[in-house]
C-alpha cells in the first residue's frame, strides 16, 4: 500500500488500490457488503454498516420511506444508532443522492463523526453505507476513498443481481422442461433426477425425455447440450422438440439420430449435443440403442451388480457427419437400465474409463424399487456434490411384461 512519507497513513491511491483488490471477490452481494465494511473498518472507521434496498431503483427516483435491510456491519452497534428526533442519515443520503456528514457528542463530550454514502452505480441505487468514528473528523482523502468504495461495491452488487436473475431464468426454464415424466407406458417403471451443479455455475443443457411408441414400446432419451447458461437451456429445448417430432415416426434409434443430426446441422444455430437413445420392447425383453457421442448406459442385475453396455458411438449431433449404428441388448424384468450425463461419473483429472468403472463396480441393494435404486446410485457416487449438472434416468420392465424366454434345449 502506498503511504505518505513519514506518516504511515494510506494515501487515496493506496486505499483505492486496496479496495479494488478486496471488494467484489465473489458474485454474492452479501459477501460484497461484508468486504466493504471490513475494508473501511481497517481504515479508521470504528463502526460501519451497509443497508440494501430490496431491489435497485433508478437514482432519479425519490427514496421516500425506503425498505432497507442491514446486510453487513462491523464495530460497536451503539455507534450506528440513528440520532434521536432526527431523520436517519441513511434515509437522507438516499433522498439527496450524495454523502451526508454529521457531528454530535457522545458520552464524555467526545464528538461522534458520521458519514452516510448512497451506493450508486450506472444510474441505479442499491443501498447506503454508514461509517462512524469518534474523535478526529474524516480527512478529505478518507471521504473520497469511502465514496469510491461504496460505488465499487454497488457495481459488484449490480453484477451479482444480474447474474442471479439470469441463473434463475435458466433454472426455471430447465426445471419446467425436465418436469418428472409420467409413466410412458404401463410396461415400464421409471425414475429420473436432475441435479444442477451448486455454486455460481449456470445451468447446463442436460436433458432427458420419454416417448411412448406403438406396441407397448418406449423410447428413452438422455442428452447433453455443450456449454452452460440460458443459451444452452434454450438449445436443449429445441433438441427435445425436434426429437419428439422425429421419434413420432417410430423409426429405429439410429435412424432417429440421423434425422435429428441432419435437421440440427441444416439449422446451423444450435450448439452440438451428445445423445443416447434406448428403445425398450417389454414384450420381447430387448432394448435397442444408438449413441451420438454419449456415455454408455449401465445395466444392474437383480443381485445389485452392474455392467456397462457396449453401444456403437457416432459423432455428436449437429456435425452433419451422421454414421450412427444400432446395438441391441436383452433386458430381464429384474434388471435396471441406467442412462446418465457425464456429471454423474466424471471427476476432475480422472480418466473417463476410470469414472465409468467406478459406476459399474457399484454393488447396490438387491430387489430395491426403482426410486430407492436411483437414490442408492446418486448417494454412492456423491452426485449431490458433483462438479457438473447431473441428469439420470432409470428404467425397469414391469414384472410379467417381458416375454417368457424358452428353456435351454427347447
Amino acid at each position: 500500500m502506498v503511504e505518505r512519507p513519514g506518516e504511515g497513513v494510506p494515501t487515496l491511491v493506496g486505499m483505492v488500490e486496496e479496495a479494488v483488490e478486496s471488494i467484489g471477490t465473489t458474485l454474492d452481494e452479501r459477501t460484497t457488503c461484508a468486504e466493504l465494511v471490513e475494508f473501511l473498518g481497517r481504515h479508521g472507521c470504528e463502526a460501519v454498516a451497509v443497508d440494501l434496498l430490496g431491489e435497485d431503483v433508478p437514482a432519479t427516483r425519490p427514496a421516500s420511506d425506503p425498505a432497507l435491510t442491514r446486510a453487513a456491519t462491523v464495530g460497536p452497534r451503539e455507534l450506528l444508532e440513528a440520532h434521536d428526533g432526527e431523520p436517519s442519515l441513511t434515509v437522507r443520503a438516499l433522498d439527496e443522492g450524495h454523502p451526508i456528514t454529521t457531528t454530535d457528542d457522545v458520552s464524555g463530550g467526545v464528538p461522534r463523526r458520521s458519514i452516510s454514502v448512497p451506493m450508486l452505480a450506472h444510474g441505479r441505487l442499491y443501498g447506503v453505507l454508514l461509517a462512524v468514528r469518534t474523535g478526529r473528523p474524516f480527512a478529505d482523502h478518507e471521504t473520497a476513498a469511502m465514496h469510491y468504495a461504496a460505488r465499487l461495491a454497488a457495481v459488484h452488487i449490480g453484477h451479482a443481481r444480474r447474474h442471479t436473475a439470469v441463473h434463475s431464468t435458466a433454472m426455471k426454464l430447465q426445471r419446467a422442461l425436465l418436469a418428472e415424466p409420467g409413466r410412458p407406458h404401463p410396461n415400464l417403471d421409471l425414475a429420473t433426477r436432475y441435479l444442477p451443479v451448486g455454486g455460481g455455475t449456470l445451468v447446463g443443457g442436460d436433458w432427458f425425455e420419454t416417448v411412448r411408441l406403438h406396441y407397448g414400446r418406449t423410447l428413452l432419451v438422455m442428452g447433453d447440450v455443450m456449454g452452460h447458461g440460458l443459451d444452452a437451456a434454450v438449445d436443449m429445448n429445441a433438441y427435445r422438440s425436434m426429437l419428439r417430432y422425429v421419434a413420432s415416426a417410430d423409426l429405429p434409434p439410429h435412424r432417429v439420430l440421423r434425422q435429428l443430426d441432419a435437421a440440427v446441422s441444416e439449422d446451423g444455430t444450435r450448439r452440438p449435443a451428445t445423445c443416447l437413445l434406448a428403445r425398450i420392447d417389454p414384450a420381447r425383453g430387448t432394448v435397442a440403442l444408438a449413441s451420438a457421442g454419449h456415455l454408455p448406459p449401465a445395466v444392474f442385475a437383480g443381485d445389485g451388480t452392474g455392467t456397462l453396455i457396449d453401444v456403437p458411438v457416432g459423432p455428436p449431433l449437429g456435425t452433419g457427419v451422421g454414421g450412427y449404428e444400432l446395438g441391441t441388448h436383452e433386458l430381464a424384468p429384474d434388471e435396471t437400465l441406467l442412462m446418465f450425463t457425464d456429471g454423474l461419473v466424471e471427476r476432475r483429472e480422472e480418466d473417463i474409463d476410470v469414472s465409468l468403472a467406478r459406476l459399474a463396480a457399484l454393488r447396490l441393494r438387491p430387489d430395491a424399487d426403482i426410486e430407492p435404486f436411483l437414490e442408492q446410485v446418486l448417494d454412492r457416487l456423491d452426485a449431490h456434490r458433483a462438479q457438473d449438472d447431473v441428469a439420470v434416468l432409470a428404467a425397469r420392465i414391469r414384472p410379467g411384461r417381458a416375454r417368457q424366454r424358452p428353456e435351454p434345449g427347447r
